[in-house]
């Protein structure tokens, strides 16, 4: 599987990953704070090592992600990349007062309204510095009614102007997004969370339904908030700390893996690759030293015997 041709860069670069995204949530500060020379520098990273999709949004560090992919890709030629980015929230600044198009605030609030889908895209693209995105994504709708009536008609219309060249909506629940899959005219959706080794809820709906109705699907959150990279160091699962019966699961997932020489972060990052129709998956970096990782771990080999193990456990 490999990202469909409108997330692809327009100009393609040879030797670039058909399947691997740059999650940019942690330049934007998420967890903890980042330099910003060292932002900068983990996008250049993934770009040297052949990685030319790349995932933002308004929401993470309110802002500061797309601010700093935008720096670290001027200069590079537009359509040798492919960007995507979120609407559905406003920035705003500590008052709550929204901020001026193509600022930084402190925080994020909901707006599924259509005026509120081309401000936030309007911000998006000054913070870029580019003229228009290849995937934008309705980011974690709380009202699908509302969503379906307004947010949606004005991405279709983006998308129908060729502000953007795919559409999409990306959620951490699987029953909101089978529906928009089932009844929104969107090109792929994001799921976070829910195709991993550890939670293959995605498998019950929401995967059926994409297939059935030629939605393409990007995974991410395949660590599970941490779990899956790290059982012992980060036990988290979706943001908080894991429950016991999950950090033993998670800690037998890590033996199997180490029985074959297998990292259990390269084995979860690869997982949902094998769960049609999921094209790609998107993992977040804050330094050069983890795109290195997740770009050599996609290369790694992994034994027929271990993702038999995997299954089972």
């Amino acid at each position: 599987m490999a990202f469909r041709p409108g997330l692809r860069p327009l100009t393609p670069t040879p030797g670039a990953s058909g399947t691997l995204g740059l999650g940019c949530a942690p330049i934007g500060n998420l967890y903890t704070a980042v330099a910003e020379a060292d932002a900068v520098a983990t996008v250049e990273r993934a770009l040297d090592r052949g990685i030319r999709f790349v995932d933002t949004a308004p929401h993470y560090g309110a802002g500061a992600s797309e601010q700093r992919l935008g720096r670290a890709l001027a200069g590079v030629p537009r359509d040798s990349v492919a960007i995507a980015t979120k609407v559905g929230r406003r920035i705003v600044d500590a008052d709550g007062r929204d901020v001026a198009v193509g600022d930084v605030g402190t925080g994020t609030v909901g707006d599924l309204s259509r005026d509120g889908v081309l401000r936030s895209l309007e911000g998006s693209l000054a913070r870029l510095g580019t003229d228009r995105i290849d995937l934008l994504h309705l980011h974690d709708p709380e009202d699908v009614e509302e969503a379906l009536r307004t947010a949606i008609p004005a991405l279709v219309e983006l998308r129908d102007q060729g502000v953007v060249r795919a559409i999409g909506v990306g959620m951490v629940w699987n029953e909101p997004l089978a529906r928009f899959v089932r009844e929104a005219p969107v090109d792929v959706v994001m799921i976070a969370g829910r195709t991993t080794l550890l939670d293959r809820t995605a498998e019950a709906d929401l995967l059926p339904a994409a297939r059935a109705h030629g939605v393409g699907i990007i995974a991410a959150g395949v660590f599970n908030s941490g779990i899956l990279a790290d059982p012992e160091g980060a036990p988290y699962f979706d943001y908080k700390p894991a429950a016991t019966e999950l950090v033993e699961r998670a800690r037998r997932l890590d033996a199997a893996c180490a029985a074959h020489g297998v990292a259990l972060r390269h084995a979860a990052a690869r997982f949902p690759l094998r769960r049609p129709p999921v094209e790609a998956v998107v993992i977040g970096a804050r330094t050069p030293a983890e795109v290195d990782d997740f770009v050599d771990g996609a290369a790694a080999p992994i034994p027929d015997a271990l993702w038999d193990e995997l299954e089972r456990a």
